[in-house]
């Protein structure tokens, strides 16, 4: 008796093994990519509240929104006390100008936006404007909080007239 082996079906049989072990494996492990994430999701939220401006003062509240700006803007702080700022750096009213000027550089329409706190004296808050403005700066912007009271465009009913011209009994 002969026993004959089709030799083509073993090579087959040998060639799905091999071919399972060898095929790309196409799932993605997500797990470090979402570890990364919320690592970097802790460290903004830690980071962000640093990166405003270093010099505290209670703004003034309005109504008004914030603005859209696509500049770099010089940012000058007047406190409530009458010290000014630019950026972090205390400058005396006399050096404001040609400090600015510095900060500016070659970019004369450079915006330049003033924190002045709500109980600075509004003669300060007036000078440095007005140093601004003959400095040569002509986008100058106050910078103030939202929330504050209304310019009378929220509709609310007014008050009975005080009836002073009745004569009196």
């Amino acid at each position: 008796m002969a026993l004959s082996l089709d030799s083509s079906n073993a090579r087959r049989g040998r060639r799905r093994g091999r071919g399972r072990g060898r095929r790309a494996l196409s799932e993605i492990n997500v797990t470090p990519l979402v570890d990364v994430m919320l690592v970097l999701l802790i460290i903004f939220m830690i980071s962000a509240p640093l990166l405003t401006a270093g010099v505290p003062v209670e703004l003034p509240k309005t109504e008004a929104n914030a603005l859209n700006d696509q500049h770099q803007p010089l940012t000058l702080t007047i406190r409530a006390d009458g010290s000014i700022f630019l950026g972090a750096d205390e400058v005396p009213f006399s050096d404001l100008a040609p400090r600015m000027h510095a900060a500016a550089g070659a970019d004369p329409d450079k915006p330049v936006y003033v924190r002045a706190d709500g109980r600075a004296p509004y003669a300060m808050v007036a000078q440095v404007m007005a140093s601004l403005s003959t400095s040569g700066f002509s986008s100058i912007g106050l910078i103030t909080d939202t929330g504050g009271p209304s310019s009378g465009l929220d509709h609310t009913p007014p008050l009975p007239p005080d009836d002073r011209s009745a004569p009196s009994p």
